[in-house]
C-alpha cells in the first residue's frame, strides 16, 4: 500500500503502459483516475479495477478538456497528488520525408503540448496543496533515436528536457517531476514503431538492439512509475529513469 490515501490521475490508461501503471497505482492504495480518448476503453479498466477508480474521457492535446479531465478527478476524490503524462502517439517508422505536417502536429499534441496543459493546470492546485508528483513518460528514443523515427525521436527529446527544466523550476515548491524512458514496448504502437508487420522474425531484429534480450513489458514500466510516484522517491526529481534492458548504453 505504497500510496495509500493518494490520488492518481493517468493518461493513455485505456491499454498498454498506462493501464498497467493504473492498475498497479490501484493494487498499492491510490484513488485513480484512468484518462483516455478512448472512453469505453477507459471505462472498461475503471470497471476492472473496482472501488476507488473512475473513467475520464480526455484528448490531452486540448487545454480545456485537461481542466475538465482534472477538476472531474478533484470532484470524485477531494485531491490530485499523482499525475502520468502517458498518452502517447507516433508516426509509422519511414523515411522522415515521408512524414506528413498533419502527423508531425499530431505527434507535438499530444506527447508534448498535453505536458504543457497538464502543467499550467496542476502547478496551481499544488502549489495550494503544498506539493505533486509529475511523471512523464519519454522514450529511449530521445536519448538514443532509432532512424525512421525522427519526428517521434525529436518529441520524447522534448519530453526528456522539459522532464528536468519542469523539475527544476517547481523544486522550491515541492513539485516533483521524473521521467521515464521506456525501450521500445508490447503495446498497441509496436507494429508503428517497428514499421513493419509484427512477425517473430521482425521482432527478433529488434530485441537484438536489447542488451537483455526483450522488449519492455507494461509491468517493467508501471514498477518504475510506482517508484516514482512513492514517499520512497521523495528526494529525486528531474531524472529520466532509463527502463531499456541496457538499450541506451
Amino acid at each position: 500500500m505504497r500510496l495509500q490515501g493518494k490520488t492518481a490521475f493517468v493518461t493513455g490508461a485505456a491499454s498498454g503502459f498506462g493501464k498497467a501503471i493504473a492498475e498497479t497505482y490501484a493494487r498499492e492504495g491510490a484513488r485513480v483516475a484512468v484518462v483516455d480518448l478512448n472512453a469505453a476503453g477507459a471505462r472498461a479498466v475503471a470497471d476492472d479495477i473496482g472501488n476507488g477508480a473512475i473513467a475520464v474521457t480526455c484528448d490531452v492535446s486540448k487545454g480545456d478538456q485537461v481542466a475538465e479531465a482534472v477538476k472531474a478527478t478533484q470532484d470524485a476524490f477531494g485531491s490530485l497528488d499523482i499525475v502520468v503524462n502517458n498518452a502517447g502517439w507516433t508516426n509509422p517508422n519511414r523515411p522522415l520525408m515521408e512524414t506528413d505536417e498533419e502527423t508531425f502536429r499530431k505527434i507535438y499534441d499530444i506527447n508534448v503540448l498535453s505536458i504543457f496543459h497538464m502543467t499550467k493546470t496542476c502547478v496551481p492546485i499544488w502549489r495550494e496543496q503544498g506539493g505533486g508528483v509529475m511523471i512523464n513518460i519519454g522514450s529511449t528514443a530521445g536519448i538514443r533515436p532509432r532512424p525512421g523515427l525522427t519526428w517521434y525521436n525529436s518529441s520524447k527529446g522534448a519530453v526528456n528536457l522539459m522532464t528536468r527544466s519542469l523539475a527544476v523550476e517547481l523544486a522550491p515548491d515541492k513539485i516533483r517531476v521524473c521521467g521515464i524512458a521506456p525501450v521500445m514496448g508490447v503495446t498497441g504502437l509496436l507494429e508503428q514503431f517497428m514499421g513493419v508487420p509484427d512477425t517473430p522474425e521482425n521482432r527478433e531484429k529488434f530485441v537484438a538492439t536489447i542488451p537483455m534480450g526483450r522488449l519492455s513489458e507494461p509491468r517493467d514500466i508501471a514498477n518504475a512509475a510506482l517508484y516514482l510516484a512513492s514517499d520512497e522517491a521523495d528526494f529525486i526529481t528531474g531524472v529520466i529513469l532509463e527502463v531499456d534492458g541496457g538499450r541506451t548504453i
